[in-house]
C-alpha cells in the first residue's frame, strides 16, 4: 500500500495481498481522520460481503474467491463519542461464473483482498466530525448529524 495527499484528499494504491478495509482504517488512524468518505476501483482475489437481515437483526455473510473486478467501492468513516472510528463500506464485484458468463455480488463489505491493484480516494470531512448513534427503531448504527 502506498498513499499520497493532494489538495485535501488522500490517494491510495493498494497492492496484491493488501486488505482494503484494514488499509483505509490504518490510514485514517495514522492521519487522525475521524470522518471521511471514500471510493475506488480495482481487482480483488476474495471478498466477504454481508447483507443485513432485519428479521434477525443480524448480517448474513457471503464469501467469494476468484478474479473479482471491483466495479465500485463506496464508504465512509465516522466516529463514536470516544473518537473510535468505524467504516461503513459497500461494493459491487463482477466475475465470470462456471459458464464464463458475467455475474456479480455486492453489499456491505467486511473485507476484501487485492489481486492486482486497487485505487481508492479518501476525502476527509473538513471542519467537523460525523458521529455515530444507535437508531432505536432499526437497532442499527447511523450517522448523528446534530
Amino acid at each position: 500500500m502506498d498513499y499520497r495527499k493532494f489538495d485535501g484528499s488522500i490517494y491510495v494504491r493498494f497492492n496484491r495481498g493488501d486488505e482494503i478495509i484494514k488499509g483505509i482504517m490504518e490510514i485514517c488512524k495514522k492521519e487522525n481522520i475521524l470522518s471521511a468518505t471514500y471510493s475506488g476501483i480495482g481487482c480483488c482475489s476474495e471478498a466477504t460481503i454481508a447483507s443485513y437481515i432485519p428479521e434477525k437483526n443480524d448480517f448474513l455473510e457471503h464469501r467469494k474467491k476468484g478474479v473479482l473486478e471491483l466495479v465500485s467501492l463506496n464508504g465512509n468513516i465516522s466516529a463514536d463519542d470516544n473518537d473510535q472510528i468505524y467504516h461503513h463500506t459497500h461494493a459491487l464485484f463482477s466475475y465470470h461464473n462456471e459458464d464464463y458468463k458475467l455475474d456479480s455480488i455486492g453489499g456491505h463489505v467486511i473485507s476484501t483482498t487485492v489481486l492486482y491493484t486497487a485505487e481508492i480516494e479518501i476525502r476527509p470531512v473538513k471542519n467537523g466530525v460525523i458521529r455515530r448513534k444507535k437508531d432505536e427503531i432499526t437497532g442499527i448504527t447511523v450517522w448523528s448529524l446534530s
